[in-house]
């Protein structure tokens, strides 16, 4: 039962002048539950406001009760936005708090080779660096009167990359230097793993000395919970790790070696039990399982290792060791047979977890926010992350926006359905997308189910297109994204086309306000291969919720589709065209999947639409 309010939007420390009415009410609400300690699952769409409002309610409510605010984001691009905010409330209501951000302590590191590691060979090499006394920058910031030069030189809301170049400065180590910031913080941006990991979110509150069941925490893009705490708890092991393990033990000249070959000759064996016709199979624990004491042993050796080179692969191999042991409900074990571009085989073991609630029940905190552009069906978040159902309170807000600002069109013309992939459909895919770009009036962004469909009617594509195109690949780095954007932005006043993928760098979490952007274009379905991993996922669901195909298979395309949508229409004033064009879409078991208030029509005079739009 809900308390009545003790506080009046007045006294709500906001960032702006005006509060727009979604905002009024978005703010109200999250003060009230979390005055209740209850949790918020909210869905409203993109550009209502919905970092202000819940900053402004935690902060306001965590200034009086003396709360720690968490402000966590699935991508470091989100976290300037969260650093502006609450240098906006600090400025205009005079507040005295200080906040510290946090990225990855990999990409805080000063170490030149850092960059290169992965994120358990950084662990290994950082651990190396400090227990040997070789990282400068560590002593550095041990040392007193250093470390209080820099913390002097900090704003008291400073955005990562300052904190990076002020450490830098002074030759400390930025993480250190931003966990001794964060112990004396009221709020704390940082990323998805620093509260998910349980061993992480562990060792990182131990380090700023705070105590998650005082905290409250905000999820920004909370629809990419389910997928990141699966992602956790799951492992996998190639045959290029164990055949680099192999080698240094020969190097280093290391006792078990043995133990080593014969883990790799296991491995081999099963790998030859995939027949020629499959590529993947369902295996047991016990077709590769081995002793934690072994797991163990490798650990020590891996510390030889370490002490002389950056990464170890022996290492790697004694924790998949020894995860490989886990339960076996709510995960699957895999063998995989992958292919190089140049046709050669490869394997993988896979222990995947099945069900994000391990990770996400694992939370105590005072109280949650949840929030998402893409937050629906609301009850499938609160089913697969385990939220207590008589704490959480769930709202769906409809979108603000001027409606005439939107033409939002299904074109059930095409599909990308397996079964009808043909040339023939690619070049139809490519005549409708390219009829509809070259009538926009600015830049246009289409987004593939893959890569390689995109590959494949960009072929006819490229020939019928009247405009500048650019392509984004897999695996850019944070620059070429930035470059590749920039140039595609400087073509909005003679328009040009973007082709992505619907899981790539600009799926989500870009803006392109104003006449940046005039149109997207989704082709086709990003549904989940329907690999082993897969129908286990639909089985699982099924089981616990009666549910499966909606949740494991049907509801993630739609969100994704709804994303890559969304970087069309960002604030009231965007007007922009968003084209569904596959058949599907039209469909009522896809339909139903849309937030309620998501308006579209369906129609294959959508030449004429697209005219009427830009000349009204």
């Amino acid at each position: 039962m809900i308390k009545t309010m003790q506080i009046s939007l007045e006294n709500i420390f906001f960032p702006h002048e005006k509060m727009r009415d979604i905002q009024k009410v978005l703010t109200m609400q999250m003060y009230n539950l979390l005055s209740n300690k209850q949790n918020f699952i909210v869905h409203a769409p993109t550009g209502c406001g919905k970092t202000a409002s819940a900053l402004s309610s935690a902060l306001t409510f965590a200034l009086k009760n003396d709360k720690l605010v968490i402000f966590v984001t699935p991508m470091h691009s989100q976290h300037k936005i969260a650093v502006d905010t609450l240098k906006l409330l600090r400025q205009k209501h005079n507040l005295d708090f200080k906040a510290a951000d946090f990225i990855g302590k990999k990409w805080m590191c000063l170490q030149n080779k850092a960059a290169e590691l992965s994120s358990s060979e950084f662990s290994d090499f950082c651990t190396s660096m400090i227990k040997n006394d070789t990282c400068n920058y560590f002593l550095n910031f041990k040392d007193s009167f250093k470390r209080k030069l820099c913390l002097n030189d900090l704003n008291d809301v400073s955005h990562v990359e300052e904190l990076i170049s002020i450490s830098k400065n002074h030759s400390a180590c930025p993480f250190e230097i931003a966990s001794e910031n964060a112990k004396k913080s009221r709020v704390i941006i940082a990323d998805y793993f620093h509260v998910l990991s349980p061993s992480i979110r562990e060792a990182f509150f131990k380090k700023i000395q705070k105590d998650i069941a005082n905290c409250i925490i905000i999820f920004d893009e909370a629809h990419n919970l389910i997928n990141k705490c699966r992602d956790l708890l799951s492992f996998s092991l190639s045959t290029f790790t164990l055949d680099k393990a192999v080698k240094e033990f020969k190097e280093f000249g290391l006792e078990l070696e043995e133990e080593m070959e014969d883990i790799n000759n296991k491995f081999t064996n099963l790998s030859n039990t995939l027949s020629l016709n499959e590529n993947e199979k369902l295996i047991r624990k016990q077709d590769f399982i081995y002793s934690n004491d072994l797991a163990l042993k490798f650990g020590h050796l891996s510390e030889i290792v370490l002490s002389k080179k950056e990464r170890s692969y022996i290492k790697s191999v004694a924790n998949f060791l020894s995860l490989w042991n886990g339960p076996d409900y709510g995960f699957i074990r895999v063998l995989k047979r992958n292919f190089l571009k140049s046709g050669r085989p490869y394997y993988n073991i896979e222990y995947k977890c099945l069900d994000p609630s391990m990770v996400f029940s694992t939370l105590k905190p005072y109280s949650m926010i949840l929030m998402s552009g893409t937050l629906t069906p609301q009850n499938m978040y609160i089913d697969l992350l385990g939220l207590n159902k008589e704490k959480t309170v769930a709202a769906e807000f409809k979108n603000p926006f001027p409606k005439n600002n939107k033409l939002a069109l299904v074109v059930p013309k095409t599909s990308t359905k397996y079964t009808q992939r043909t040339d023939s459909m690619y070049n139809n895919i490519a005549e409708v997308s390219s009829k509809i770009v070259n009538l926009i009036p600015g830049n246009s962004l289409i987004f593939f189910p893959s890569y390689d469909l995109r590959d494949k009617i960009n072929n006819f594509f490229k020939t019928k297109c009247e405009k500048t195109t650019f392509i984004e690949h897999s695996g850019l780095t944070k620059q070429e994204k930035q470059e590749l954007l920039e140039k595609f932005k400087s073509k909005k006043d003679q328009g040009s086309v973007l082709l992505a993928a619907s899981s790539g760098s600009f799926g989500e979490g870009i803006d392109m306000l104003g006449d940046l952007l005039k149109c997207v274009i989704v082709v086709g379905l990003p549904l989940a291969k329907p690999d082993l991993e897969t129908k286990e996922l639909i089985n699982y669901y099924d089981k616990r919720f009666a549910n499966g195909w909606d949740y494991g298979y049907i509801y993630p395309a739609i969100i994704k589709s709804i994303q890559n949508a969304g970087r069309c229409i960002r604030s009231e004033t965007d007007k922009g065209v968003i084209i569904f064009l596959d058949e599907r879409y039209s469909m009522l078991n896809y339909k139903k999947c849309f937030p309620v208030d998501y308006d579209f029509e369906i129609t294959l005079n959508y030449e004429e639409k697209i005219k009427e739009f830009f000349k009204t």
